[in-house]
């Protein structure tokens, strides 16, 4: 929850001058399908798919690209994160607009790249190469870069030579792409993948597709979109990979971590960001404590000489760690399976 409105409905709010609600889909699991039933009752009820099991970005996103090919196959499907925060609207349409020109002309892919303001380890990063003439792409007066390459969530030390650069920006995970494309693009480079996602796209709109996604959809990769298709086609050149990125020019927040909502809540805090505390709890002190984010409802939280933790309590567990660490607690989860406590977090 972002203000009033849930992220999610926030999502669709600020699509809805570059697409109508009939035209969006969700990819979901059963545990969130009722609430985003109940949040976005304009959505279209078979827009709205579940994955009997998580299989990340790239099978989620092909899925929407296999169905929508078999019938509107010059379609453009945008991929938009439900957990954005995004500023700056009008800012927002305007680069979707020029994203869905560029992508309708041809076999190209594009991408919103968000200018770096630190060296973050959680992000993926884009190298630009050549800039385009605006005079030969169909999206107006917005700057258009070539990708050079892809790099997913590097090292600290590659972080700060991205930064140092001034050639790289963040990969905000915004992408635009005919269902055509995305779908050819699945097939060079994850035959496999493409296979198993076909096989469910034929079932779609029969009395067995239900029976099909649940058989077929964990026999695919689990694999982001940026490993299956991004990567591999910007190995291929500027030229020959066609993917275009347009530097964003509105604030954008991905909250995929906790040292991102950090970061988030304290934008409005009358501290700097560096020496806030985000303490969310009944009762709490803090002395000497600067940097630190604490998530305990309905706890008493007492802080004394600490720096820049993560501390988030629930019924069942509690999670401490640095915030320069938080991108990483997905290793928690496979240690806890590991040890045969999966579910505590």
């Amino acid at each position: 929850m972002d203000g009033k409105r849930t992220m999610i409905q926030q999502t669709l709010s600020r699509l809805q001058d570059v697409a109508k609600s009939d035209d969006v889909w969700v990819i979901t699991n059963q545990l969130l399908e009722s609430q985003i039933r109940q949040q976005l009752p304009e959505l279209t009820r078979h827009h709205v798919l579940c994955e009997p099991a998580a299989r990340n970005t790239a099978p989620a996103c092909a899925l929407a690209a296999f169905l929508l090919e078999r019938r509107e196959p010059d379609t453009v499907i945008g991929i938009f994160p439900s957990d954005h925060v995004v500023k700056n609207v009008s800012g927002f349409t305007e680069a979707i607009r020029a994203g869905i020109a560029l992508a309708a002309s041809g076999t190209r892919i594009v991408v919103l790249g968000v200018p770096p303001t630190r060296a973050e380890t959680g992000y993926g990063y884009i190298e630009q190469g050549s800039q385009v003439l605006a005079e030969t792409l169909p999206c107006g007066t917005i700057p258009v870069y070539r990708v050079r390459r892809f790099t997913e969530k590097p090292n600290l030390g590659k972080a700060q030579e991205f930064l140092a650069s001034g050639n790289y920006v963040w990969n905000s995970g915004i992408f635009l792409w005919s269902a055509r494309t995305l779908a050819n693009a699945i097939r060079e480079h994850r035959p496999l993948l493409a296979t198993l996602l076909q096989e469910i796209a034929d079932a779609y709109g029969t009395s067995a597709f239900a029976q099909v996604l649940a058989d077929v959809y964990p026999r695919c990769e689990n694999i982001s979109i940026d490993y299956a298709v991004l990567e591999p086609r910007s190995a291929k050149g500027e030229a020959e990979a066609e993917i275009y990125c347009l530097p964003a020019t509105f604030e954008w927040n991905d909250l995929g971590s906790w040292d991102a909502l950090y970061e988030h809540s304290c934008s409005s805090a009358e501290e700097s960001g560096s020496k806030a505390n985000v303490i969310e709890s009944d009762v709490n002190v803090s002395i000497e404590s600067t940097g630190t984010y604490v998530y305990a409802p309905g706890r008493t939280v007492a802080l004394l000489g600490v720096e820049n933790l993560v501390v988030v309590v629930t019924d069942d567990a509690v999670l401490v760690t640095t915030r320069e660490r938080s991108q990483d607690v997905g290793q928690i989860t496979k240690a806890l399976a590991a040890k045969e406590y999966e579910g505590c977090l």
